[in-house]
């Protein structure tokens, strides 16, 4: 495995009712991957799937421990309200919790409720409702306003974050709220802006930091192989996150 090769996320389908585990079934016959969890009174619409099928028995609340557990994403053909109390007792963090996902009962709208960007929710959400023929309803900030994901910035090509939490919380607010950011590329591939639209107006590129008017910039995300002094923590204090793209192997 590359250092560009994800492991496949672990997806399940969750229903609990009837026309539930039909539209479960419906999205499992699109996605092959995808594991199928409903009640064992409805198993029979889900009969034949040739993927993992698990029919519970019981109370459907002592499901979420294993389901969180085993899984990578979890898509709920739930209530919202009901998916919400379900989870709350199981939450940890964004770095560990699974994403969660809910698909409204006319699979028309998919939200992400849990884990939108670093637990891969956002991104689940639009190919569910690409497969449904739903909308997805992405609330996270860089999303909605077509900016830069500070939290996973380059994360299919390989590159690794390097700061602390509170710096990435607060970059991130510099990047949604429109304020000056320097963008410094010195190593990596220069196509990480994956996006249709334009590069937002607030975000500035530069080669290198030594180019950057650290004193007109609210905050510096720097893509580069080289090592942060000590200093420069110091100096840019919660508004720095490093990047560390894959180092390329000599020919």
């Amino acid at each position: 495995m590359t250092c560009l090769d994800k492991p496949t996320p672990r997806v399940v389908l969750v229903a609990i009712t009837k026309h539930g585990a039909g539209l479960a079934r419906r999205l499992a016959e699109a996605m092959p991957g995808a594991e199928v969890c409903v009640s064992a009174r409805f198993a029979e619409a889900v009969a034949g799937l040739p993927q993992p099928v698990h029919a519970y028995e019981g109370a459907f609340k002592d499901q979420i421990g294993g389901l969180f557990q085993r899984y990578d994403q979890i898509v709920f053909f739930v209530s919202l309200g009901a998916v919400v109390r379900l989870i709350a007792p199981h939450l940890k963090t964004k770095d560990e919790d699974p994403g969660v996902l809910v698909v409204d009962d006319a699979a028309a709208f998919v939200i992400p409720v849990l884990s939108g960007h670093v637990g891969g929710a956002n991104a689940m959400a639009e190919q569910v409702a690409t497969l449904l023929g739903a909308v997805p309803v992405l609330t996270t900030a860089s999303d909605v306003g077509r900016t830069i994901p500070v939290d996973i910035l380059g994360r299919e090509l390989g590159w690794t974050v390097e700061a602390p939490k509170l710096n990435i919380t607060r970059v991130s607010a510099h990047v949604v709220n429109g304020n000056p950011i320097a963008m410094v590329q010195e190593a990596g591939s220069p196509h990480w802006w994956m996006r249709p639209t334009p590069l937002p107006a607030n975000i500035h590129c530069y080669q290198r930091l030594e180019d950057v008017d650290l004193a007109r910039h609210a905050a510096v995300l720097w893509v580069t192989h080289r090592p942060v002094p000590p200093a420069l923590w110091r100096q840019l204090h919660e508004a720095l996150v490093v990047y560390r793209p894959p180092v390329e192997a000599a020919p």
